[in-house]
């Protein structure tokens, strides 16, 4: 398992196209994919779990997945997370 944390530095937050585009890219793991903030965990491949965190802008994220291709998504999602719009 890898843990890693991320800031979010949209200005709009987590809202709902960024939220597809992680979920889209997540889908394409194998890894379990979880995101930690707000005192919620929702699973990074489900677009509505994403958005229902409440995401805003400044707020850390922790990223986390399991799984054999955890490495590269770590390394795929993390930027998504922390792209400025």
């Amino acid at each position: 398992m890898i843990k890693v944390q991320v800031v979010v530095n949209r200005a709009t937050g987590l809202h709902a196209r960024p939220a597809a585009v992680i979920a889209k890219k997540a889908s394409g793991f194998t890894s379990k994919i979880s995101l930690l903030a707000n005192d919620k965990t929702a699973d990074a491949k489900s677009l509505l779990a994403i958005m229902g965190m409440g995401v805003t802008q400044g707020t850390e994220i922790t990223l986390m997945a399991d799984g054999a291709d955890e490495k590269e998504c770590i390394a795929a999602l993390s930027p998504l997370i922390t792209a400025m719009e």
